[in-house]
């Protein structure tokens, strides 16, 4: 038996050696903004087609996640930035953090949603939109008629009415904002929310609140994300999620290589815009960069029709003197913060 015993012991160590993989999986630093419940489905998908690579995210809240990457421009610790929005990913461009780059498929991905620039240096795996939440019976019981315009929105009979999100705290908020900038001019746009102001009941530091309010009635119209409607709708909400004419304010989460010099981590970038990868992106969110990917959500309304052109890189520089603007003039009603 101790003989047996002798040769047993190092067959098992041999055959332990044997299964060990020749090489180590590349390990790259992935900075993101994506939520917390979609990276572990995105990891996965990605290691699965490259079991040769790893990913270590980095995430947090875009805001910071941006001053990040600009703070480390000189000494970049991050390979890919996958999963933060646009005007954001204008800035760390403009900046010289990510680096330009020619992604295989690219002619699969929707033109609005890619870098519009010479050099192109991110596109978009996602895109989220702005609607208007209109409690119809909220509406009936006041006698409120029912917006079709941003002009609408100015009418003595929505005072006290509306709640939408306050642009310095909510990136929502910036982008509706944007939006009527691209829309009216800057000038107009100014006296558009100067008029607005006056039927606003208060702005909210979350993009989705505003929706959730007008879905439980505290008012009758939420400034808001339309996949919150939507969702609010499909669990019963009396609500219409309506897409004013002229337009809604829209911005798209994108990817973007950072370390140049890594295959791997060129790789990545390649895949995230992969039809594969768009059908993991498109189980969170009804728009996605693939076009031929489109799965549609209950309740969602047609909002590619419906797309401001948006100016992502005008959005970057002018963020800081807008909201500065914006908060001197209109911060008052904004609600206590969490």
């Amino acid at each position: 038996m101790m003989k047996n015993r002798w040769i047993i012991a190092p067959l098992t160590a041999i055959a332990a050696l044997t299964a060990t993989p020749a090489f180590a999986a590349e390990e790259l630093t992935v900075y993101t903004a994506f939520e917390t419940d979609m990276l572990a489905k995105f990891k996965s998908g990605f290691e699965q087609a490259n079991p040769d690579i790893k990913i270590k995210w980095v995430r947090d809240s875009t805001g910071i996640m941006t001053a990040k990457l600009l703070a480390e421009k000189n000494n970049p610790h991050a390979d890919v930035v996958w999963g933060l929005a646009g005007s954001s990913m204008a800035l760390l461009k403009d900046n010289g953090v990510l680096k330009p780059y020619s992604p295989k498929g690219l002619d699969q991905i929707r033109t609005t949603m890619v870098d519009p620039e010479n050099n192109k240096a991110w596109f978009g795996n996602d895109a989220f939109f702005n609607a208007v939440c209109f409690n119809e019976a909220v509406a009936k019981a006041q006698n409120l008629s029912k917006p079709e315009t941003w002009d609408d929105l100015l009418k003595p009979e929505y005072k006290g009415q509306i709640a939408m999100p306050n642009p310095a705290s909510s990136g929502t908020g910036y982008m509706q904002v944007s939006a009527w900038m691209e829309l009216m001019g800057e000038d107009a746009a100014w006296d558009y929310m100067s008029k607005l102001d006056n039927n606003i009941a208060h702005y909210t530091h979350s993009g989705s609140k505003p929706c959730v309010q007008a879905g439980m009635g505290e008012v009758a119209i939420g400034i808001s994300m339309a996949i919150r409607g939507a969702k609010l709708k499909s669990q019963g909400a009396p609500i219409d999620i309506i897409l004013p004419k002229g337009g809604v304010g829209w911005e798209s989460e994108a990817v973007g290589l950072v370390n140049p010099q890594s295959d791997a981590a060129k790789r990545l970038v390649d895949w995230s815009i992969s039809r594969e990868a768009n059908k993991l992106y498109n189980e969170f969110y009804p728009v996605v960069g693939h076009s031929n990917v489109s799965t549609p959500v209950k309740n969602y309304p047609n909002v590619e029709e419906a797309m401001v052109k948006m100016n992502f890189s005008k959005m970057a520089a002018n963020r800081s003197e807008v909201l500065k603007a914006w908060s001197n003039r209109f911060d008052a009603k904004s609600e206590p913060r969490g």
